[in-house]
């Protein structure tokens, strides 16, 4: 089964769909162990590997790079995060092509302008595409896959921007109409309330995907209670887990003056070897090295 057809089968089954960020082979593989459905190829995440803030200033080569590496490593379906696709319908055209080649199951394109702004930024800009505009982006992505196996997730940024649940309904429906198979509504209120009433809202056919990083109270026994909803993503826990983690540690080696505490507390170098892979390294290398 590809796995496109195994993202599919997941949400026809009718359960949640639990997806993870990854920004590394290393954090899907940790994110698949932990018994996730999916992994987010984050924009987000990979961005704050690289230093940059997330305001499109990775290209599509570096983020295609880590999604084809993340495919190539984990068993899990890859959720693509395509920020706006890169430009316009044209560019869209080429990313599809692009994320599906590299084993994506899933592309999500928001509507936001390109180049955007990281989503949960108070002071960011937030402006949207016209509806048409994002419908024809949503059309060339539906229109380039090669099989419908490649999902297409239309994620609306009206409330956002604050342009309030009817908008943000409008822009679902239209989406909807253009051919996508999930609706992906944000949200940063520290509350579910305004997700919660759009789902209610919510009269189209295709599954609802959530991103609860503004308001964690968002459980997932909640977000079951809302039939609609068939996706939540947790958007870069695995990039904010790796810098507690780090900072950590760094700051008891320096007032420490040493690891002789803290080494004690990390995990082994031979639990690092076994997610490498090391033992079916050392397995090939008696059967083929002569």
């Amino acid at each position: 089964m590809t796995q496109g057809k195994s993202l599919s089968a997941k949400l026809a089954a009718g359960g949640l769909v639990r997806v993870m960020a990854a920004h590394s082979p290393l954090s899907a593989r940790l994110a698949e162990e932990a018994g996730f459905d999916g992994l987010w190829a984050s924009g987000f995440e990979l961005s704050a590997l690289y230093g940059l803030a997330d305001m499109s200033l990775i290209t599509m080569t570096q983020h295609l790079d880590m999604v084809r590496a993340v495919a190539e490593q984990s068993t899990l379906p890859v959720v693509a995060d395509l920020d706006t696709g890169f430009g316009n319908a044209i560019n869209v055209v080429h990313a599809v092509k692009n994320y599906e080649r590299a084993g994506a199951a899933a592309v999500v394109i928001e509507d936001k302008h390109f180049p955007k702004v990281t989503s949960l930024a108070e002071a960011g800009r937030q402006d949207l595409v016209r509806i048409e505009e994002f419908q024809g982006k949503i059309d060339a992505a539906v229109s380039t896959r090669r099989t419908s196996e490649l999902l297409v997730i239309a994620r609306t940024e009206a409330l956002i921007a604050g342009l309030g649940e009817a908008e943000a309904l409008t822009r679902a429906a239209a989406y909807e109409k253009a051919g996508a198979d999930l609706i992906l509504i944000h949200s940063r209120q520290k509350t579910p309330d305004e997700v919660e009433s759009f789902v209610r809202a919510w009269t189209g056919k295709v599954p609802i995907a959530i991103v609860p990083t503004a308001y964690p109270d968002m459980t997932e026994a909640r977000i079951r209670a809302l039939e609609a909803i068939r996706m939540v993503i947790y958007g870069n826990h695995a990039i904010r887990a790796a810098v507690t983690a780090m900072k950590h540690v760094f700051r008891r080696i320096i007032e420490e003056h040493g690891i002789q505490k803290v080494d004690k507390d990390l995990v082994s170098v031979e639990e690092i070897f076994r997610l490498q892979g090391m033992d079916k390294v050392a397995q090939d290398e008696r059967k083929f090295l002569r």
